[in-house]
């Protein structure tokens, strides 16, 4: 009598940040959807503060993770992408963070743990873009890292840079806020020099340059409409200076335009009359390249990655796999 192969039990792995993360809420939900799925034991691993899960999440794919979920904030879920890019094992977020950009973008739900942890059992697979940025510091030195949501140079950076901890630990995405009203009155206009795409290097005086894979933002704040986490292409988001109303202009247009005008045909409408794109360029790139005179702070996914002179980078169309429910509403 022939024996059938035994069937392979699929298994999760759960990467956490060990200070963000509602550990006991966490581990009831995966035990009890664990045992509903029929998988094996889950493993888990806690988070090194020297590279905030990319460790952790190389060895839930070396023991064969069949979906590795990440939680904790930003920083974590763009670690734990970092090792999962290429590789086909879907990534499962558990938002437990202060922006929560990605989870935003995607339409998970922020205070129910149970729903994230079902999709990492039932979910469908998504696969989405992610940006590479490479950084050249001052000694010469070059780094790449992944982001998923925005990364920039100019004030974003800067007001990253300047935000007390103890006050974004107090006051969450608000701090930004308080860091950004002081940047803005302290600092000026960034001088930089530019190229998309391989096109011809020209110069720029911008209070900020970010690079995006999505659009929205905390508050609602639709910073890059067409912004599309799987068309193969970045959006390069420009901020300049105009006068002494720069600043009302460029609220009027990323928080009254894009925040309010677009989700409505008249809107729209008035959007195309009024056609003001001084204060806020949009382009759409698969390569760019950005060059300072003096080192300048640069931001991935709302995290510090200290100083540089230049920084340069490509799409990585469909690189990575997440899981998502289909009742969650994207927004891109």
């Amino acid at each position: 009598m022939s024996v059938s192969p035994a069937r392979h039990q699929p298994s999760a792995a759960v990467v956490y940040h060990p200070f963000k993360t509602d550990l006991t809420a966490l581990r009831a939900a995966i035990t009890e959807h664990e045992r509903q799925a029929g998988w094996a034991p889950t493993q888990w691993y806690e988070t090194e503060a020297e590279d905030a899960g990319v460790a952790a999440a190389k060895s839930a794919i070396e023991h064969g993770a069949s979906v590795v979920l990440a939680s904790g904030g930003d920083g974590t879920i763009r670690a734990v992408s970092e090792a999962l890019r290429g590789s086909g094992v879907p990534l499962a977020i558990i938002p437990q963070g202060t922006g929560n950009l990605l989870a935003r973008n995607l339409g998970i739900p922020l205070n129910r743990i149970a729903d994230a942890v079902r999709a990492a059992f039932y979910g469908r697979n998504r696969a989405i873009d992610v940006g590479i940025l490479t950084i050249t510091r001052e000694d010469e030195s070059e780094s790449d890292h992944l982001f998923l949501v925005l990364a920039g140079m100019g004030l974003d950076a800067r007001t990253i840079s300047a935000t007390r901890a103890t006050l974004k630990q107090r006051l969450g995405w608000l701090a930004y806020v308080d860091a950004g009203v002081r940047t803005m009155l302290r600092d000026g206009p960034l001088q930089i020099l530019y190229s998309i795409d391989n096109s011809e290097v020209k110069p720029l005086s911008v209070y900020t340059v970010m690079i995006g894979n999505c659009g929205l933002m905390p508050g609602g704040v639709l910073l890059i409409p067409d912004a599309k986490l799987d068309d193969g292409k970045l959006d390069v988001v420009a901020l300049r200076p105009l006068g002494a109303f720069s600043w009302l202009r460029i609220w009027n247009k990323i928080g009254w335009e894009n925040g309010v005008l677009r989700k409505s045909k008249a809107g729209r409408k008035i959007i195309d009359l009024v056609n003001d794109t001084r204060s806020v360029n949009y382009l759409q790139a698969t390569r760019y390249a950005l060059a300072v005179p003096r080192p300048e702070p640069v931001q991935l996914d709302g995290d510090d990655f200290g100083l540089a002179l230049a920084v340069s980078g490509v799409v990585d169309p469909g690189a990575l796999v997440v899981r998502v429910l289909p009742e969650w509403n994207a927004q891109s």
